[in-house]
């Protein structure tokens, strides 16, 4: 929703102030710099697809052409820098707008921009040591700490919960402990307990004056990221925060065809079960990972969260130019 400061505007004028548009110039000039000096290819790859996103917590924005074809506005440009990974483009990154439905509110835009990176040959830790260098960079902080926490590993010290063993009423009872709304009439499976647990009670204390990395998910959370055998075996995937907002996600990338296959057609199984549209699946993303997909590490971040640090805005629509609202 607009802010209150912004509802008084004319339409026709930004919501953002000009110091916030200068503000996005010199993030984005920063960013290409980085990538610049790193050696860095910058791609451009389509905003429209034929196949949508198939991840049950995301809703494509679809488009139609005159002829009657479907088409998918992109929720992230991994697929086909992917299919760029396999023709053997190295490393490569890309600044592009996302699109994602049903998505509005202080930190969340139905329309946002996102810089995504992928790095043939390097591990979730040597990638999690060049985003920290980038937002340390971008937001002139240099000495900006940086912390690793594992997601066990939270869930332990901060509820006194393994999220790996404990039992559904234990995560209930959690949340009710919390103050959780609604929480003793919920039926939740395990990941979605874990996930409310998460924003509602661990989220808004992390990366409070330093950069947070929560690392080593479940399996279960893995989305398109590996999983490394172990007792217990861990999803290689982390998420960066800084003062409670979730910035960036990251893979060692999944490059099993078979696999990758699999988990499409799981979460199509749960849309389905949901009553939630059901796309077709990318099968020339599929025929790259078969082709092969060198090991690699990748990432996505917000743009304009991060904006949103480095000018002090509290809603999102204080560092875009023409909100859907105003667009």
């Amino acid at each position: 929703m607009p802010t209150a400061s912004t509802e008084t505007l004319p339409l026709w004028r930004p919501s953002a102030p000009l110091a916030a548009l200068r503000a996005r110039g010199t993030l984005l000039a920063r960013v290409r710099a980085f990538f610049a000096e790193a050696g860095v290819l910058e791609v451009d790859t389509p905003i429209l697809s034929r196949a949508g996103v198939s991840d049950p917590a995301l809703t494509s924005l679809r488009a139609r052409t005159g002829d009657g074809r479907l088409l998918y506005l992109h929720t992230s440009p991994e697929f086909p820098m992917k299919r760029l990974l396999a023709a053997g483009s190295g490393p490569i990154y890309q600044i592009c707008k996302v699109f994602r439905d049903d998505e509005r509110g202080r930190l969340h835009h139905p329309e946002f921009s996102m810089l995504e990176w992928y790095r043939p040959g390097w591990d979730e830790g040597r990638l999690m040591d060049e985003v920290a260098a980038l937002v340390r960079l971008v937001l002139e902080r240099p000495e900006l700490p940086v912390e690793r926490l594992s997601y066990r590993d939270l869930f332990r010290q901060r509820l006194d919960l393994d999220p790996w063993t404990a039992s559904l009423d234990a995560l209930r009872a959690r949340a009710l402990e919390a103050g959780i709304g609604g929480a003793e009439s919920l039926e939740l499976e395990r990941d979605a307990w874990l996930d409310l647990l998460l924003s509602h009670c661990l989220e808004p204390q992390l990366g409070r004056g330093r950069l947070t990395f929560i690392h080593e998910y479940p399996p279960s959370q893995a989305a398109l990221a590996r999983v490394r055998p172990g007792d217990p075996p861990v999803a290689e995937r982390f998420e960066l925060y800084l003062e409670g907002v979730e910035l960036a996600n990251g893979f060692c990338e999944l490059i099993d065809a078979e696999e990758q296959r699999a988990r499409f057609l799981a979460d199509l199984a749960i849309r389905e079960s949901r009553g939630q549209h059901c796309p077709p699946l990318d099968e020339r993303l599929l025929a790259a990972l078969e082709a092969g997909l060198p090991e690699c590490a990748g990432v996505a971040l917000g743009l304009d969260r991060l904006l949103m640090q480095a000018t002090g805005a509290r809603h999102i629509d204080e560092v875009l130019a023409f909100p859907v609202e105003r667009a």
